[in-house]
């Protein structure tokens, strides 16, 4: 019993007792040994606790503390219990209570130690306080504030706060901002008032800690500018810019590397692009559009600049068909220019709006802003055999020009030449010398496609035919109404009135309409083939093949004998056709077997007429001066199926009959030419056996001869081939006897030169040794002079003779000091003369 009523309670230690009489929790601290009574027992489960020891730069929270008075000692009620603030906390630290102390009755550890928080430079703690108060610099507090506590440094927390995050800076590098945004209104560092929402840069380089009523929105990086870079930015709102310069909303402006190498856009900037400068060589021009002036852009207005220059577009200038060159005109080429107003030119002469001039080379031309080129032209060099059309814009004429180098002046235009599509494939024909045919339209231009390469004519060049060789081509005039004919070879050019006369002429076998078309009329001798069906009386339908041969009789030196050969314009048809009524009439009267045996006749008496017993040798067609001098029958061919095969059935026949007889012709001559052949055969075997036997006895002969030869050349050659070995044998060792003598010759004198060369190698390094040593010896003793001479100049000559005199003085003074009188020191270091030694002890006379 006494054991248990009796607490030990060690140093830093403590217990709560209860008295149960009065109900009250004391406190009591070791070191102690105490013993209960009756009425009391050990609170918190019996069990003793250690105080609580908060180490150095520690803290601690305590709730429901125990008030203290201000010699901070417990404060306790009337009945012995200490007071306590219910619901309230406290936090201790090292330095508010430095030794142990207990917790109290009603006292509780919220938080339990821990470190004091350290705060790293540019960093702080936002706090936000949770009633009001007055902080340690004196400025009050109201529940819902928040502010920072800067680093670096330590911090205590509070009752009254609470530590919302941890806030770092931020590192602002060189070429950037920090765009912030304001929570609340609120003062930024540089004392300007912000209100809610509004942004705004901090552009100092370095670390920046955001205010607690600052947002980071983001870091906005400078745009490089270079000389060949600019930036154009939009304004927002109404502003000045870091450049001092007030902004408009809405305007744009540049910012180049005249104003900045870099540059931030601001928040009240808007980066609408990067805009590349516009470089000009000395050889180019351009028209600003709505050029900058005093800051405004000039709507409507034009502004001419030129090489060599760089430069930048201003916000809302453009160019006007880009950076062109400067026009640089041959002595051969001009500009047709246009004036746009009136002014007066770089030579003082005075344009109108609308006229039109021309400036010519060789020069360099830039056109004012008032002058619009319209066309560079160049001089066209003709040959006679060439040409253009042009045409007078004033009058409306147009005209050929050609065997000259022709520039057209202002009032003038080239002009086109329109041909019918006849006509066009005619002289693209000509020109290519295959067909082509019209395929497409380019513009103004009509494109030939054909198997080779595509043709387009200038339709401004003057149309050329070369009329060949005895032919005609006529060219119609239609201003004046005439025509005229040219006869071949020769070159047409046509006129801007003319026109060529296109003949539609007949053709194939049989003839029909419109298959040939040339412009060029082939005068003759000619022939042209058709194919008549007649009828004989006997009503045998014949297809006759007729050729006729033909030409025109004109006299080229009278016009209108030229213009009418072409009066008829198919005259192969025209031809024919009248060639054929007149084969059909005249054979209708005869019957087939009558027209078989008398064909020729017939159809040229038909067609050329009699005069008299005798059949014409020509018909001639007035119309056109068209002559024909013969007719050839080629070939006659019954129409009617019966008739041709009684025909085929009758030629079969004769055919055949013709074909057995030549069979057995062909035999005859074969067997004829076969025993010819045997007989020639036989007697060329005999003569062939007679000349094998004689070139057999040949070659027996031969065989016998060589033979002969062979066996004495054998033993010829054995004879010679002894003697040569036996000779050679005995030169051979003559010569190796005296080459083996005058080996051992050059033994004995290489080795004896070899002994003479070590000999004088082994004298040679034996002297370079020597020479080697005494110069080491030389130079060592040199060494040393010279050591010895630089360590007594180092020590000079008074501190040898003092070293020299230290010795023996310190040794007299101190036999002076112990009174001896006639000894003598000395040491194998200072050797005494005792030569004359005595001559210190007898006194002279």
């Amino acid at each position: 019993m006494e054991e248990q009523s009796l607490i030990r309670i060690p140093p830093f230690q403590y217990v709560h007792i209860l008295d149960c009489n009065t109900n009250i929790t004391r406190v009591t601290e070791g070191p102690l040994t105490y013993v209960l009574k009756d009425h009391e027992r050990i609170g918190l489960g019996g069990k003793i606790m250690k105080m609580i020891q908060i180490p150095p730069r520690n803290y601690c929270i305590i709730r429901n503390p125990v008030i203290k008075d201000e010699h901070r000692r417990v404060s306790f009620d009337d009945n012995g219990m200490a007071r306590v603030k219910h619901g309230d906390r406290e936090v201790r630290t090292s330095e508010t209570h430095p030794e142990p102390f207990p917790l109290y009755p009603w006292e509780e550890i919220e938080q339990d130690i821990q470190k004091i928080p350290v705060i790293q430079p540019n960093c702080a703690y936002k706090l936000r306080a949770t009633r009001d108060f007055i902080d340690s610099t004196g400025e009050r507090r109201s529940a819902g504030d928040e502010w920072l506590h800067y680093g670096p440094g330590t911090y205590v927390p509070k009752i009254e706060c609470d530590i919302v995050e941890q806030v770092k800076s931020l590192t602002i590098k060189p070429n950037a901002a920090l765009k912030i945004r304001a929570k609340r209104s609120t003062v930024d560092k540089y004392g300007n008032t912000r209100e809610a929402g509004e942004e705004w840069l901090i552009r100092e380089t370095g670390d920046y800690l955001p205010g607690v009523n600052e947002d980071v929105v983001e870091e906005v990086k400078a745009i490089v500018l270079t000389e060949k870079k600019g930036l154009q930015l939009r304004a927002i709102r109404n502003f000045t810019d870091v450049y001092g310069v007030k902004r408009l909303a809405g305007e744009e402006w540049l910012v180049t590397q005249k104003e900045t190498d870099t540059h931030i856009p601001d928040v009240n900037e808007v980066v609408v692009g990067t805009v590349n400068s516009i470089v000009l060589n000395n050889r180019q021009y351009c028209y600003i559009l709505d050029p900058v002036e005093n800051g405004k852009n000039q709507f409507g207005k034009k502004v001419l600049r030129k090489g060599e220059c760089t430069f930048f577009l201003k916000p809302f200038e453009s160019l006007e068909k880009g950076i062109q060159d400067v026009y640089v005109l041959a002595d051969d080429e001009a500009l047709l220019l246009k004036a746009r107003e009136n002014f007066k030119d770089s030579e003082g002469d005075d344009h109108l709006a609308g006229e039109r001039w021309m400036i010519y080379g060789p020069r360099d031309y830039i056109p004012p802003i008032e002058v619009e080129v319209l066309e560079r032209r160049k001089a066209i060099p003709l040959d006679k055999n060439e040409g253009i059309y042009v045409r007078d814009n004033r009058t409306g004429e147009v005209k050929a020009v050609s065997g000259e180098s022709y520039m057209l002046k202002p009032h003038e235009a080239l002009w086109d030449m329109e041909l019918s599509p006849e006509v066009e494939d005619l002289v693209a024909r000509q020109i290519t010398g295959e067909t082509f045919q019209i395929a497409k339209k380019e513009g103004d231009k009509q494109v030939y496609v054909s198997t080779g390469k595509p043709y387009k004519r200038d339709k401004t060049r003057v149309v050329a035919f070369r009329v060949p060789s005895n032919s005609a081509v006529q060219v119609y005039d239609f201003k004046k109404k005439t025509s005229r004919v040219v006869f071949g070879p020769d070159r047409i050019m046509l006129q801007p009135d003319e026109q060529f006369t296109v003949l539609n002429l007949s053709g194939g076998v049989p003839k029909k309409e419109g298959l040939i078309k040339n412009i060029a009329l082939m005068l003759g001798p000619d022939f042209m083939t058709d194919i008549v069906i007649v009828e004989t009386s006997d009503h045998a339908s014949l297809a006759m093949t007729l050729s006729y041969n033909w030409f025109f009789d004109v006299d080229k030196n009278n016009a209108e004998e030229c213009n009418k050969i072409f009066m008829v314009r198919d005259f192969v048809g025209d031809a024919c056709k009248t060639i054929a009524s007149r084969v059909r009439g005249a054979v209708s009267s005869y019957t087939f077997e009558d027209f078989h045996q008398r064909s020729a006749d017939i159809i040229k008496s038909s067609v050329f007429g009699r005069k008299g017993d005798a059949v014409k040798s020509e018909i001639r067609f007035s119309a056109n001066n068209l002559v024909v001098t013969n007719v050839d029958i080629q070939s006659v061919e019954p129409t009617d199926d019966k008739t041709k095969a009684s025909l085929k059935k009758s030629v079969n026949q004769a055919i055949e009959i013709t074909t057995e007889s030549s069979k057995a012709r062909a035999q005859h001559e074969a067997a004829k030419a076969e025993q010819h052949s045997k007989g020639r055969l036989d007697l060329q075997k005999v003569q062939d056996e007679i000349e094998a036997e004689m070139e057999q006895t040949k070659l027996i002969e031969l065989k016998v001869k060589n033979s002969e030869v062979q066996l004495i050349g054998k033993s010829t050659g054995e004879a010679l081939a002894e003697a040569k070995a036996r000779k050679i044998q005995n030169e051979s060792n003559v010569e190796m006897t005296t080459l083996i003598e005058e080996a051992k010759k050059i033994e004995n004198e290489t080795e004896l030169s070899l002994l003479k060369e070590k000999q004088a190698a082994d004298v040679a390094h034996q002297n370079a040794l020597d020479e080697l040593e005494i110069n080491k010896a030389k130079e060592l003793a040199a060494i040393e002079t010279q050591k010895f001479q630089e360590i007594v100049d180092a020590i000079g000559k008074e501190t040898i003779v003092a070293m020299a005199k230290a010795g023996p003085e310190l040794q007299a003074k101190l036999l002076k000091g112990l009174g001896l009188k006639g000894f003598m020191l000395m040491n194998s270091k200072n050797p005494i003369n005792l030569f004359s030694t005595a001559n210190g002890f007898v006194q002279n006379p």
